[in-house]
């Protein structure tokens, strides 16, 4: 889903261990200063602060508008944006997609909105351009050597993706339906091979056990069609990395592909390989180039976006869907530490009501790739992050 970022290595001082029709707009820099317990708010801007990292929006959604017609039809109609989820970095700039309220099957908001924004700003957080894609943009990727980003629409059902080169939007439509009978999720481009989440198995109709987890998808970009080949399969074969299955051979039987990225290949541990989160399962699955020589990471909590430090300045970007802002983390990060979207209400065992006991909202935090283990980071108490990216 992001950019190719590395290994997970506690960072001392600052983590405590558990166990995207265009339009321009401009956006407000954040001001002000707030302590890492005070409660962040959708209509102002925010910092906090430690001896390490510091936060701050740096992209409000309440300041940002799109316009629609009600359900497809009618008089046009204006709001804000809400709901970044996935953001992605390509030329210098970043891309977020924010949902608007679109179902996950592209059904309207409740104001009738039909569209998804996807919005392109600079690293301090102005805007630079915004289109609308009609369906709930969920999961996003860039391709810097053909210089596009890729958004899918539609995670649960009714899928199709779109591409964005030169400021042009581009539809494409599968060429035929998707052999998971559910939707499509995260985007990640190995070596020009295009990578996409096969999200929400059975959502249309009982899938079989060996649907693919992962498609590869080739575009056609003369009759605007995407076909897509299974890159490996929910129940494939994988080699356990920790736990009581530390070296076995096991049986997958994964219930939600989720976000996606491509492992650096600075890091010591699965260096280069493609990794898919499949989030309700509370599993982390590496693979090969080709898709084989799978290996299967159990984790001790639910997570969405992973993204790797691979320098000791940077910035990690992510969005966060409750206060409706793209924040900025900056800071000496210890290179190889592998960040998180820690998300207890998105695990299978999560009750329908959430946060609940023992399910917390989301919380900013880090993966230990040999144990499992997440830990927290300490005193960023305003993040609740959903998309992640690293930028060095």
């Amino acid at each position: 889903m992001t950019p190719r970022l590395g290994v997970a290595v506690v960072a001392a001082g600052l983590v405590a261990t558990a166990g995207c029709s265009g339009s321009s707009s401009s956006s407000s820099s954040s001001s002000g200063t707030a302590s890492a317990s005070a409660s962040a708010s959708s209509s102002a801007s925010a910092t906090a602060s430690n001896s390490a990292l510091t936060f701050k929006q740096i992209v409000l959604g309440s300041t940002l508008k799109h316009s629609y017609q009600p359900n497809g039809k009618g008089a046009t109609a204006t709001e804000s944006l809400s709901q970044p989820d996935d953001i992605v970095a390509l030329g210098g700039n970043l891309y977020a997609g924010f949902q608007n309220g679109v179902g996950s099957q592209g059904e309207a908001s409740t104001s009738g909105n039909l569209d998804s924004t996807l919005v392109e700003f600079t690293p301090s957080g102005s805007v630079v351009k915004q289109w609308d894609v009609t369906g709930k943009i969920d999961g996003m990727g860039a391709d810097a050597a053909s210089g596009q980003v890729l958004a899918t629409v539609n995670e649960d059902s009714k899928s199709s993706l779109y591409t964005v080169a030169g400021g042009t939007v581009t539809h494409y439509t599968y060429a035929s339906p998707l052999p998971h009978l559910g939707g499509t999720d995260a985007v990640a481009v190995d070596n020009g091979k295009i990578l996409i989440s096969a999200s929400a198995p059975g959502t249309s109709g009982k899938a079989p056990a060996s649907a693919p987890a992962v498609f590869a998808v080739t575009l056609n970009a003369g009759a605007k069609t995407a076909t897509v080949a299974p890159f490996f399969a929910d129940n494939a074969t994988a080699t356990g990395v920790n736990g009581s299955n530390s070296g076995k051979k096991v049986t997958l039987a994964l219930t939600d592909p989720d976000s996606n990225t491509v492992v650096p290949t600075t890091s010591p541990k699965f260096g280069g390989d493609f990794m898919l989160n499949s989030q309700g399962d509370e599993e982390l699955i590496f693979s090969g180039a080709s898709g084989t020589s799978l290996q299967v990471l159990k984790l001790s909590q639910s997570v969405d976006d992973v993204a790797w430090a691979t320098s000791a300045t940077g910035t990690l970007y992510t969005t966060d869907s409750s206060s409706n802002t793209v924040d900025a983390i900056t800071g000496t990060f210890t290179p190889g530490t592998a960040y998180t979207a820690v998300t207890p209400c998105n695990a299978n065992s999560a009750p329908s009501t959430c946060p609940a006991p023992g399910y917390a909202a989301n919380s900013l935090g880090t993966i230990d790739l040999t144990t499992g283990k997440i830990g927290t980071v300490a005193n960023v108490g305003l993040v609740t992050p959903k998309g992640m990216i690293f930028v060095p």
